[in-house]
């Protein structure tokens, strides 16, 4: 009896270890602070989170839970959207689009193709506010999704 006791214990932990480890790396301030270290790099100052923005990324990223599908929503904000398998972070999404920054030009500010677009708001100078979310679609992937405030990226306006 204590055997089966103890590994019920051990199992229980576990689920609790698992379930912490899945949502570390997605809460609110990591989505900014992982914004705000590229942003630092560049010498931009830092991006703030905001409720009403993160409730519009939330009420959009909840459409997309039955096809994981990557559209715009087409709404008041810019916008980057991720997506992925079940191990895709905050964190990750961020890094996928700061990774871009080796596409931007800075001295012609232009990018190698459409690939630095998410790069370039996440630096954008006079974006200075953020809202997240992050779900998990029916068919087991994961969207991400992250809004800005006031927009950015604008044709012919360097980011910083």
């Amino acid at each position: 009896m204590r055997f089966i006791l103890a590994n019920a214990i051990c199992l229980m932990g576990l689920i609790s270890i698992l379930t912490h480890v899945s949502q570390a790396q997605n809460s609110h301030q990591d989505f900014v602070n992982a914004h705000n270290a590229a942003r630092a790099r560049v010498g931009v100052g830092p991006i703030h989170w905001n409720y009403t923005i993160a409730a519009y990324a939330q009420n959009y990223a909840n459409k997309r839970i039955r096809d994981c599908n990557l559209e715009h929503s087409m709404g008041p904000y810019s916008e980057n959207l991720a997506g992925g398998w079940s191990g895709l972070t905050a964190v990750d999404a961020v890094k996928m689009w700061v990774d871009e920054k080796k596409y931007y030009n800075y001295k012609k500010n232009s990018c190698v193709g459409d690939e630095c677009r998410h790069y370039t708001q996440i630096v954008w100078r006079d974006t200075l506010h953020l809202g997240c979310a992050r779900v998990r679609c029916k068919s087991g992937g994961i969207f991400v999704i992250c809004d800005y405030d006031p927009p950015g990226n604008n044709d012919g306006q360097r980011p910083y």
